[in-house]
């Protein structure tokens, strides 16, 4: 094992003794027995449906680009809402609900997330999940769906265009899925997600311009069609690679995860990242509220409505207490 695996797997051990306020989930908590098997690593698969799936969508989204001076001002405004919509779908529902269960959701608000889910068309709720918990528990190591140490492309997307490691699978397979297994929510979006995939993602982005100010449905194909779905994706993607690679880390030095400013805007505040892996059960990802996190505006809401309740937080106490302790001296109160 490198030095640097030693430090993280250290560091990680040291973490799960903290007494940082609320306990972390078993599922967040990284396992510091793993261990990479020595020798050759197994052979990279190709899996080529993705790879030309994923470069006729990128062609299309750059087509799209050059469609906009065609659009309306109202087919770019319902272009901006269904990103926001869709990215909402991954960061409030997959991801802080779902994956960390960072705070409860009423039956209408899951609904809702589930369906803004479908319209980000990133893999079912509970694949998403899934892949997510695995990564908290093994990240950067093989066992991680998107190891960041295999490089920015294999995190950002390559990830999608190889057959997973065998770890991966393996891992995935041992983790406690119950909580997702129960929801009905959850599963019946897993049933039906292909065709709510077609509807969410492709023909309401498209046909509402068409309906309702009669915009063109090739522009509404390519704008808020696949020019929006392509950002989404790298947008989300970015918090895998870019997060994982460039910025500050206030609250833990010792692992990859950082700060990043632009991945917070462009993923509506996924990116303070050293600070979600410090404290993934903080259901704002952030010590700073709602300052550039529209997804953490968007829970506070859904409480102050009554759709959402019992967020997770970390104390003042507890953070300033790790910053201190293992911080890279950059943390800033605000």
């Amino acid at each position: 094992m490198s030095e640097t695996q030693t430090e993280v797997r250290s560091r990680h051990a040291e973490w799960r003794a903290d007494a940082d306020g609320d306990a972390p989930l078993a599922e967040d908590v990284f396992d510091d027995t793993y261990r990479e098997k020595e020798g050759p690593k197994p052979p990279m698969q190709i899996v080529w449906r993705n790879v030309i799936l994923m470069s006729l969508l990128h062609v299309g989204a750059a087509y799209g680009f050059f469609v906009i001076p065609s659009a309306t001002a109202m087919t770019l405004a319902w272009s901006l809402l269904c990103f926001f919509l869709s990215a909402l779908g991954v960061t409030a529902g997959a991801h802080r609900l779902w994956s960390h269960r960072s705070y409860k959701a009423s039956l209408p608000l899951r609904i809702f997330l589930a369906i803004a889910n479908s319209m980000a068309f990133q893999n079912d709720i509970f694949e998403w999940a899934r892949d997510h918990r695995v990564h908290h528990k093994y990240s950067e190591t093989d066992a991680d769906p998107h190891n960041a140490s295999r490089g920015f492309f294999f995190a950002h997307i390559g990830w999608l265009l190889v057959r997973k490691h065998p770890d991966v699978i393996e891992k995935g397979q041992k983790l406690e899925f119950s909580d997702l297994k129960e929801d009905k929510v959850v599963m019946f979006q897993r049933k039906y997600y292909k065709p709510s995939v077609l509807l969410m993602c492709f023909c309401m982005p498209m046909m509402v311009p068409w309906c309702l100010w009669g915009e063109s449905l090739w522009v509404g194909y390519f704008v808020p069609g696949l020019l929006r779905y392509a950002l989404v994706l790298n947008a989300t993607w970015l918090v895998n690679s870019a997060a994982h690679m460039w910025g500050n880390r206030p609250y833990d030095k010792n692992i990859n995860p950082r700060e990043n400013k632009f991945v917070t805007f462009s993923a509506i505040g996924e990116g303070f990242h050293n600070y979600h892996h410090t404290f993934p059960y903080d259901y704002a990802t952030s010590e700073f509220g709602c300052k550039l996190n529209l997804t953490t505006c968007f829970i506070d809401l859904m409480c102050f409505l009554g759709l959402a309740k019992e967020c997770k937080t970390v104390s003042r106490e507890a953070i300033v207490a790790r910053v201190q302790r293992t911080g890279d001296g950059s943390h800033r109160s605000g």
